[in-house]
């Protein structure tokens, strides 16, 4: 994590952390960690319709930690991107990361209802299309997507790991989200697993290009769902674009803190204008690598 947000991040001001702002994210859950105590300010869960919160896969704590651990076990070595923020955890996926369009659907709506009351921002869906089992309700969830979008909620969704054949993009990744990719640069060259070789790719020539910006994956370093004092490790290494996605809602909601005026669309231009232009191919690598340094400049 420490090498992967350096890469896209550098160093910040302190002060410069996402403070104020809430961000929605819909995955696994989000279990005990105590680099992300007191993160969340509401939860719910879509699948088994538990009251606590929890997580019984690790996917939605390792994102969660990624977009705002503070890193306290690492003395803020491992800290997210964003370690200020407040959660609203929406559990639509279950053990072993599935879930249905409804459980998505239910999720969508229930960020919509919270919206005000929480003042969310931004909403982080770490989810590819291929993970969900009903494909004939895609045009549904593209919809209600839309629905946050023009609500003024900035959506970011992975580009999925069906890749590198091009069109295999994810089919939630349409015009009103921003649709992170993956880019390892040198540190996972050589690597058979690069989250680089299967990140979904757009349809060159498109007159939607995908994805919006790319962000590291591989062997991302976060949140431990199964650490417990005195057994386990308390962080884990995790690859996919679900791991880039939330440095991108990161970067935002510390764009959004830098300027609580800005909009969602002004939000999404401005990580695709700053992002580093890598000179790949743009159903490859969009508008480029995300810079959060440019991000966050006024």
């Amino acid at each position: 994590m420490q090498r992967a947000r350096k890469m896209v991040a550098g160093e910040l001001p302190r002060e410069i952390d996402g403070r104020g702002v809430t961000v929605a994210v819909l995955d696994t859950g989000m279990g005990f960690h105590p680099d992300l105590q007191g993160r969340a300010v509401c939860f719910r869960d879509f699948v088994g319709h538990r009251k606590d919160i929890y997580d019984d896969s690790g996917h939605g704590t390792h994102v969660c930690g990624i977009l705002c651990g503070n890193g306290a076990l690492s003395g803020g070595r491992l800290r997210g991107i964003a370690p200020g923020v407040r959660l609203v955890v929406g559990k639509i996926l279950d053990e072993n990361g599935d879930g249905t369009t409804q459980a998505m659907l239910e999720g969508l709506d229930w960020v919509l209802a919270l919206q005000r009351e929480y003042d969310i921002k931004i909403v982080n869906i770490s989810v590819g299309i291929g993970n969900l089992r009903e494909w004939e309700k895609e045009w549904l969830l593209q919809k209600k997507i839309e629905d946050l979008w023009y609500r003024g909620i900035l959506v970011v969704c992975a580009a999925g790991n069906k890749g590198p054949k091009e069109g295999s993009i994810s089919a939630v990744g349409g015009k009103c989200v921003v649709t992170v990719g993956c880019y390892d640069g040198s540190f996972s060259r050589g690597n058979p697993r690069s989250c680089e070789r299967y990140s979904g790719r757009g349809i060159p020539g498109s007159p939607v290009r995908k994805p919006d910006l790319v962000a590291p994956g591989t062997d991302i370093y976060s949140c431990n769902l199964f650490f417990r004092k005195g057994y386990g490790r308390p962080y884990t290494a995790k690859s996919g674009t679900s791991m880039a996605t939330p440095m991108v809602a990161g970067a935002a909601a510390l764009a959004f803190q830098s300027d609580p005026r800005m909009t969602n669309e002004s939000c999404k231009q401005r990580l695709q204008y700053s992002a580093t232009d890598l000179g790949l191919a743009w159903n490859r690598q969009g508008w480029g690598l995300l810079n959060v340094q440019k991000v966050c400049a006024k």
